[in-house]
């Protein structure tokens, strides 16, 4: 079984489709999953068995999410998700691991990882993962997601390295901004945070990507982090 290169020209019939990558080791598990997907509708654009072929192949194929193992051959998968995010901030990245080890889980969210899922997940748990990563969503398995918010507290009582937030002539946040940062540090998805203040759920997307570039941030990690430390998930 071979890798899929890069994606060909757009399917009609799959445009507007989410755009998916698949990196796994194992030729079977990795093909299995890209088909699953494929066959749900979400448009795989390319698969890795290693993660130097991963970073390479996402910088061709642009996808939307990468599905990511964390046991890679050449480059871990950790090492692999902050090489991608790095090189573009809008790509999510849903880890897909056989480990459940906090230890994994906590170095995955802060190499940029959106969510964590376990291999044990049902398929239709996967396609609803995926779904919500493309609309950067964090998604974890039951139980995870309390020892993430745990640790973004924890980073927030580390020295951070300076934003320029402080500086008066640095870009101010408006009121929903806020009010949007606020909510994020609580842990609460882009889904529920556009129900709570009546908005569309892209309105709230928007309002973070803008939050992140003016404070000169890269992911969700450091988002909260700066919320935290700045009291507002007690707000």
């Amino acid at each position: 079984m071979t890798e899929r290169q890069t994606s060909q020209p757009p399917d009609p019939e799959r445009r507007g489709a989410i755009r998916v990558m698949v990196v796994d080791d194992h030729p079977m598990w990795r093909d299995a999953v890209a088909r699953d997907l494929a066959e749900s509708g979400f448009d795989v654009v390319a698969t890795a068995g290693d993660g130097d072929q991963a970073v390479r192949r996402a910088a061709a194929a642009a996808p939307d999410v990468l599905v990511l193992d964390l046991n890679l051959p050449g480059k871990p998968g950790v090492q692999v998700c902050k090489e991608v995010v790095g090189a573009d901030p809008k790509l999510r990245v849903l880890v897909l691991s056989a480990s459940g080890e906090h230890a994994d889980v906590l170095e995955a969210v802060k190499s940029g990882a959106t969510g964590y899922l376990l291999k044990s997940a049902s398929t239709e748990e996967l396609r609803d993962a995926v779904r919500r990563t493309a609309a950067g969503d964090p998604v974890f398995t039951p139980g995870l997601a309390g020892l993430v918010l745990g640790e973004y507290r924890r980073l927030a009582s580390e020295p951070a390295p300076a934003a320029g937030t402080d500086d008066p002539g640095a870009p101010r946040l408006t009121d929903r901004e806020t009010e949007v940062l606020r909510l994020v540090a609580k842990g609460l998805s882009y889904k529920q945070i556009a129900e709570r203040l009546v908005i569309s759920h892209r309105t709230v997307q928007n309002h973070v990507q803008n939050t992140l570039g003016k404070l000169q941030l890269h992911n969700r990690v450091e988002l909260v982090r700066y919320a935290i430390e700045r009291g507002l998930d007690d707000a």
